[in-house]
């Protein structure tokens, strides 16, 4: 399985690591780490060096609460920064946004996936990824991220999570879009309970049966730290074991904080792989 953009591919056979940059001052991770020029920049360099193939930026915070971010504000934190990475390194660039405009400005900056936890509900959105035949990450959401984690429920959380997913690659493909071109993500932590998210990790395998990448990305969320009663900062051992997880039932790409310590998990992992391999 590959991804293609223009004159780029890129290979899913093993997984591949999203590294995140948030230029946010409210992420609930790093919030105010990164939204420095220099120091994002230097941190995307240490990310692609530690194994990074694709860079996520995202530019209004998502996390439960979160006030929403003028389009203005948005564009002007990550437009620039997507420039300087197309010029500055070969890597693939994610645009972590649920805006159209923005979506169209990080087009025309150099973005290659656009990555939507909206899942292109914006107005057009669905026509422009189309016409600029871009991957795009669609993912799934239940309600809205100021209230999304206010008692969710559901009656059967794999299935419904597996439904709307399908309705949505439907749309995209009715739209114009290459189902190549589709990754989808099942939304761990946006309006799911502890219980909710380790149900779906445990069954992720499931999220294969649409034939498109998977995307998976629990890095430092609050399924690990309500869990282990740790927090943010040290929830890097549970971030690492929950991306092993998911990698170890076919996740094509890891969208992580913790570069290093996710390749040094993903390399042990694939070495007991092929070591199982040859043993048959």
């Amino acid at each position: 399985m590959k991804l293609t953009y223009k004159n780029k591919q890129l290979d899913l056979s093993d997984p591949q690591i999203m590294g995140i940059l948030n230029i946010t001052p409210d992420s609930f991770s790093d919030g105010g780490k990164f939204n420095q020029f220099n120091d994002a920049m230097d941190h995307v360099q240490s990310m692609i060096m530690a194994g990074a193939t694709i860079i996520d930026i995202g530019g209004e915070s998502t996390r439960p609460g979160a006030a929403e971010v003028s389009l203005n504000d948005e564009l002007n934190r990550v437009i620039p920064l997507i420039k300087a990475i197309r010029e500055n390194f070969d890597v693939w660039i994610s645009l972590d946004t649920n805006k159209t405009a923005v979506m169209i400005a990080g087009i025309e900056a150099g973005i290659d996936i656009v990555n939507d936890i909206r899942a292109l509900q914006d107005d057009d959105a669905l026509e422009v990824v189309a016409n600029a035949n871009i991957p795009v990450c669609i993912m799934h959401m239940k309600g809205q991220p100021r209230t999304m984690q206010n008692n969710p429920q559901y009656h059967d959380v794999l299935q419904e999570v597996c439904d709307f997913l399908q309705q949505r690659i439907d749309v995209c493909i009715a739209a114009g879009i290459n189902k190549r071109n589709i990754i989808i993500d099942p939304g761990f932590g946006f309006g799911k309970t502890i219980e909710h998210n380790y149900h779906l990790l445990a069954h992720f395998k499931h999220f294969h049966q649409f034939g498109v990448p998977v995307l998976a990305g629990m890095s430092r969320k609050s399924m690990i730290t309500k869990l282990l009663g740790k927090p943010t900062s040290e929830a890097i051992v549970g971030s690492v074991v929950c991306a092993t997880l998911a990698a170890q039932q076919g996740a094509q790409i890891i969208r992580v904080h913790d570069v290093v310590a996710t390749q040094d998990a993903l390399r042990v992992l694939k070495a007991t792989q092929i070591n199982e391999l040859f043993a048959l």
